[in-house]
């Protein structure tokens, strides 16, 4: 049923002209949103290159399957994470297909945007409907995670699917409870697939008291309702919670450290420190300030330069691209009194997520994602607003009005259909999927670890046993076994440093660990040595290794080392 109170009333004439102009404006929005996922599926068939992808999302279930299972990988922290998502993975990688990770990620992407589609569709009309389908799936940094085997979308979608079961059960008039649970049950998927959905489930399980007290004057059926969300919720959740509780005795191991494992050597003893991380750390002002010469206000205003200044792969600028219209229009969107409430739910979820985010966590845009369906949302509803007020307005002032807000509205949209096609140009697709060039020249020049990896399948023992020096953990195209561990390899390499005494003390320390091959990433290596060694040291390092261990490859910044067992 659609509400009429907001729709765009067209000025009078004609109906066959009205329903041309809906016509035309539903295959413009149409051909829109087909591109954008035509794109999508055709940079989604590409071999893995992504980061997270690489070291986390497809490398963890890829390690449980070489290994026959589930197995503790003490030394890759994200292992401890939620992985719901992740176990769908687990399917074509069983089957040795990388590609279809990338589909099941997209597709959770596409099931948000119907969620989007269907309550605009409802509340406002199929125009509008395709209008906030077309804003989220441009959105840049919803387009970059569209074509990777990340779990964000996983996220969007179980807490958008969240939200909008609740403002069903509320709109029936709390009548049964079947919307409540699956409510319920989407924001225990949601727990199970990231740990930022602890946001979401804390302000939707105080929503539902709060609103269900208001709204009926029932007091205890409010607070057992709100109940009944939060533990079918933690229910969903629990298997990752007893994992990490029997692994590490916390429950939401990486998180809370300082209050689970106060005692872990892993946690500095001085220091200001974060509840979140459990680390030592020195705030976060006072490291923005440090890392990139920011003031106090510079940072305070994050949660909206988030909207402004994104770029890609840039940690000062969050790694991810938003468009400002997400916020600039959701201040009209009350203009009109209709769906207040939802409105009012909406915003408050949204700034309560984005803060949340910005003062517990890494400040990236991905971390925010849960938030762009709502203001998706949002701003179709302050676009209808604007239009509608224009209409009120004389002719001559309608058409001006009209026309600039609609180009401003195109302006804005342009950025993101700007992004999509650099995004496209960076990552030229084409040759590969023309067959110019090969799986491997393709992840070759997209990962400059990939050749001396295949380096190590091809020329090693399959018993052979690799050590990652400053490769992120990033192991996923290695078919032998390996390890990293949190330090990226610092720690090990300030190990080698403290056994130089001699010759044979140094042999017997590389031995010790159990490895048969080092691969290093060059460039971080010298500059560690650099920034921590006197010139002695590091020649007196260097001449150790180079006695210790033969260099088999040497080739586009990587090293790979033997090392030299005793005969």
């Amino acid at each position: 049923m659609t509400s009429n109170a907001d729709l765009v009333k067209f000025p009078a004439m004609e109906e066959n002209k009205i329903e041309k102009i809906k016509t035309f404006l539903t295959y413009i929005f149409s051909i829109f949103i087909i591109s954008i996922i035509i794109t999508e599926i055709i940079l989604g068939i590409l071999p893995p290159t992504a980061v997270d992808a690489l070291n986390h999302h497809l490398a963890i279930p890829k390690l449980w399957l070489k290994n026959g299972g589930f197995y503790e990988i003490k030394w890759a922290v994200f292992s401890y994470y939620p992985m719901n998502v992740d176990l769908l993975y687990l399917i074509p990688l069983y089957f040795h297909n990388d590609i279809i990770p990338n589909f099941i990620h997209l597709g959770f992407g596409l099931a948000t945007a119907w969620l989007i589609y269907s309550y605009l569709n409802h509340n406002f009309g199929r125009i509008p409907g395709l209008l906030g389908v077309f804003i989220f799936l441009s959105t840049p940094i919803i387009m970059r995670m569209s074509t990777v085997a990340y779990v964000d979308l996983g996220l969007v979608f179980f807490t958008t699917a969240s939200i909008m079961a609740f403002l069903q059960w509320r709109n029936s008039g709390y009548k049964g409870n079947k919307w409540l649970f699956i409510s319920a049950i989407a924001m225990g998927l949601a727990l199970g697939t990231k740990y930022n959905a602890l946001i979401a489930w804390f302000f939707v399980s105080l929503s539902i008291v709060f609103l269900y007290s208001r709204d009926t004057a029932k007091q205890w059926l409010a607070i057992k309702y709100g109940a009944i969300f939060f533990l079918v919720s933690l229910l969903v959740f629990s298997p990752w919670l007893i994992k990490n509780l029997i692994l590490t005795g916390n429950p939401f191991f990486p998180l809370f450290k300082g209050i689970f494992n106060p005692d872990s050597n892993t946690i500095a003893s001085a220091g200001t420190y974060s509840i979140v991380s459990g680390d030592t750390n020195v705030g976060l002002f006072k490291t923005r300030a440090i890392m990139y010469g920011e003031n106090f206000w510079e940072t305070l205003l994050i949660p909206f330069r988030f909207f402004f200044q994104g770029q890609d792969y840039s940690d000062r600028y969050f790694d991810g691209v938003l468009n400002p219209i997400l916020i600039v229009l959701v201040p009209f969107a009350f203009m009109k009194k209709s769906l207040h409430d939802h409105k009012l739910f909406f915003v408050l979820f949204s700034v309560f997520f984005i803060l949340a985010a910005f003062f517990l966590d890494q400040i990236r845009t991905r971390y925010i994602l849960p938030v762009i369906p709502i203001l998706s949302i949002l701003t179709v509803m302050g676009l209808i607003n604007i239009l509608n007020w224009t209409i009120l307005l004389s002719i001559r002032w309608r058409n001006v009005l009209a026309v600039l807000v609609l180009s401003a509205f195109i302006g804005i949209m342009s950025k993101n259909i700007v992004y999509i096609k650099n995004y496209y140009q960076s990552i030229a697709p084409m040759s590969y999927i023309s067959g110019k060039e090969s799986r491997d020249e393709f992840i070759s020049h997209h990962d400059h670890s990939y050749a001396a990896m295949k380096y190590i399948n091809e020329f090693t023992s399959k018993k052979a046993k690799i050590r990652l020096i400053f490769l992120a953990q990033n192991g996923y195209y290695l078919e032998r076994a390996y390890e990293d561990d949190p330090t990226f390899g610092m720690d090990v390499i300030r190990s080698f440093a403290a056994s130089t005494i001699d010759d044979k003390t140094f042999q017997d320390h590389i031995n010790a660990f159990g490895y048969t091959h080092f691969l290093v990433r060059v460039d971080l290596f010298n500059q560690f040595l650099q920034n921590n060694y006197s010139s002695d040291a590091r020649e007196l390092l260097l001449r150790r290794m180079s006695k210790a261990m033969d260099i088999i490859y040497n080739k586009n910044g990587y090293l790979i080392y033997k090392i030299i067992h005793d005969s």
